[in-house]
């Protein structure tokens, strides 16, 4: 019963948590992409604490004078795989 009311818990932080999440305008820059990083979260990371966006983001960098800012980038030629040479491809 406990470990239900710590879930519960649990469960309700991360509700809070992505309600506060916030999206920016696009945002480009010259800084080198190995400058000043902390730690990278890989997709299965920053999507498990309910971060959603579309299909070729990866999290680049931290913003490290504010290290709850983090940066995404996608390439701009970026086509999702089911798009892939002009074909769409069903899912079942």
């Amino acid at each position: 019963m406990a470990t239900s009311a710590a879930q519960n818990e649990a469960q309700m932080k991360l509700e809070e948590y992505i309600e506060k999440i916030h999206y920016s305008d696009r945002y480009s820059d010259d800084i080198p992409e190995d400058a000043g990083t902390l730690r990278l979260l890989t997709e299965q990371e920053w999507r498990g604490i309910g971060i959603t966006q579309s299909l070729g983001w990866e999290h680049y960098e931290v913003h490290a004078p504010e290290p709850h800012v983090l940066l995404f980038r996608r390439r701009k030629d970026y086509i999702p795989p089911q798009h892939i040479a002009g074909k769409a491809v069903r899912r079942k």
